[in-house]
């Protein structure tokens, strides 16, 4: 849990930069803003984050092992309204394995109110047939919800959602 926590606020680092320096992310598409993300979880995991990585069904966005266990799975999106938001779900689900415990998507928003993405996450998240319950998050852009795996209602994992202006 210390690894996944200190990834999440390296993300959340990574907000507070875009914001200051927005001409730096401007036009960036998600491939450059997720390898923006991958750049800063290396510099703090020494080269253990990887990008397009092969983990079960699919290829992750981002993913970070440590001692041989996946101990951060993230997808990154740009909003595309709440019907994709529900595809990002399913598509992380598919790379999650069983031992997999700590997951994220990270929801890049541009030219759409913050407030509406927060709507639609939250909405479409608690209607997911895995969705089980949501946590308390300390951050106000963003969800914190624990889903079970496919196949296995009682094996859980945390899913936090964090969201990301994104200049135009």
């Amino acid at each position: 849990m210390e690894h996944y926590e200190y990834a999440l606020t390296v993300m959340q680092n990574m907000a507070a930069l875009m914001e200051r320096s927005p001409s730096a992310f401007a036009k960036q598409n998600e491939e450059h803003l997720r390898d923006q993300f991958l750049f800063q979880l290396n510099g703090q995991f020494e080269g253990r984050a990887t990008g397009e990585t092969f983990n079960l069904n699919g290829k992750t966005d981002i993913l970070l092992r440590e001692n041989g266990r996946n101990v951060f799975i993230a997808e990154c999106k740009f909003w595309k309204g709440p019907k994709k938001f529900g595809e990002t779900i399913d598509q992380l689900l598919g790379y999650t394995a069983w031992r997999d415990t700590k997951t994220a998507i990270l929801v890049f928003n541009r030219g759409t109110d913050t407030t509406t993405v927060l709507s639609g996450i939250k909405e479409i998240a608690e209607k997911h047939p895995n969705y089980k319950r949501t946590l308390p998050w300390k951050h106000e852009s963003g969800y914190r919800y624990v889903f079970h795996h496919s196949g296995d209602s009682n094996r859980e994992f945390i899913l936090t959602v964090l969201v990301f202006h994104v200049p135009d």
